[in-house]
């Protein structure tokens, strides 16, 4: 499926200063600012970034597969960035249907029918919830760190005490002196995590700078300590997402074109490969990325990132030869 090029694109911030123009757009409760690269009639690419990374994450990426012919969407997640809640009163919130669902609203935003899905960490589970629930919307998903879909009951489970010690940080969160610390030392917070997330990535002072600015939008302690809170069930969540939710707690099986990625010095939490396979029943592979590549898989190794994008649409194309009466 393609996108809807009479759709009109909104027009580019003045006052932002990124790597790549920044648009904004009205998604629900929220103001999306989000970069729109490469030809409009080509096939879409929708990039979602982590936490605490921002959408520079896949600058190489994004340049690569937009000189290609790819149309590539990125936009900032909620609480990241230049994207802000319309209403001030609204209650700022992470569950992960929210997120899934913001990626299908902004592409419903754009007029865009269906697009490639790809991204890592929040942006990887974002990508998830959006290939298991709406699976007509992706013509494939290359997600890193695999299936992340999980419900809060599964979230209650202890862990082994090593696997609750590289979870410090969202026992931190659980705390007001957490949340306070989060909003007052976050920028140290954040290069702690990337120094940690990926120990053999040797990333210069002015490459975290730039993405750190995405810290500084109004609203990031608060979807932070959210998402981390909800996670434990210490924080409600919106009613209108507990249909989807429900959905999510039974780990539903993603059936588009996947290609999952984990790269070899991946230090932050993530499930073994072995643990969700079968949970992709569609055209499928695993594949770890070699040379010291940590957590910001597309920053750290966009040659592979890329490359999974590309593989992944020839995947479909090949089984809809085979299946053409099944959308892939």
């Amino acid at each position: 499926m393609s996108s809807n090029n009479h759709a009109p694109k909104p027009r580019a911030s003045e006052t932002e200063e990124t790597f790549m123009q920044l648009h904004h757009v009205d998604v629900g409760e929220l103001s999306v600012a989000y970069s729109d690269t490469g030809p409009q009639d080509g096939t879409p690419v929708l990039l979602l970034h982590g936490w605490p990374y921002d959408i520079r994450s896949f600058d190489a990426a994004a340049h690569q597969l937009t000189s290609a012919g790819h149309r590539v969407l990125v936009p900032y997640l909620r609480g990241h960035g230049g994207t802000v809640f319309r209403d001030p009163a609204a209650p700022r919130n992470a569950q992960q249907a929210a997120l899934g669902y913001d990626a299908i609203d902004f592409l419903d935003a754009l007029g865009v029918d269906a697009a490639v899905l790809g991204g890592f960490d929040w942006g990887a589970r974002a990508a998830n919830v959006a290939a298991a629930l709406h699976p007509e919307r992706a013509i494939g998903l290359v997600s890193v760190s695999g299936y992340l879909l999980s419900g809060r009951a599964a979230g209650l489970a202890p862990l082994p005490p090593e696997s609750e010690l590289r979870w410090w940080y969202q026992y931190y969160f659980s705390t007001e002196r957490g949340r306070a610390g989060y909003s007052r030392y976050r920028r140290e917070f954040a290069q702690l995590i990337w120094r940690l997330a990926s120990p053999q990535w040797r990333f210069d002072q002015g490459t975290f700078d730039a993405s750190a600015t995405a810290l500084d939008n109004p609203d990031h302690v608060d979807i932070v300590i959210h998402n981390y809170r909800w996670r434990l069930g210490l924080a409600e969540g919106d009613p209108r997402y507990d249909v989807a939710e429900a959905e999510l707690a039974k780990a539903p099986p993603i059936s588009v074109p996947t290609i999952t990625l984990e790269g070899d010095a991946n230090a932050a939490p993530h499930p073994d490969s072995a643990t969700y396979a079968r949970k992709f029943t569609g055209p499928y592979q695993h594949r770890i990325v070699s040379g010291g590549v940590g957590h910001n898989l597309p920053q750290e190794a966009p040659d592979a990132f890329v490359s999974a994008i590309r593989d992944v649409l020839r995947m479909g194309a090949e089984a809809e030869k085979t299946e053409p009466s099944r959308h892939w």
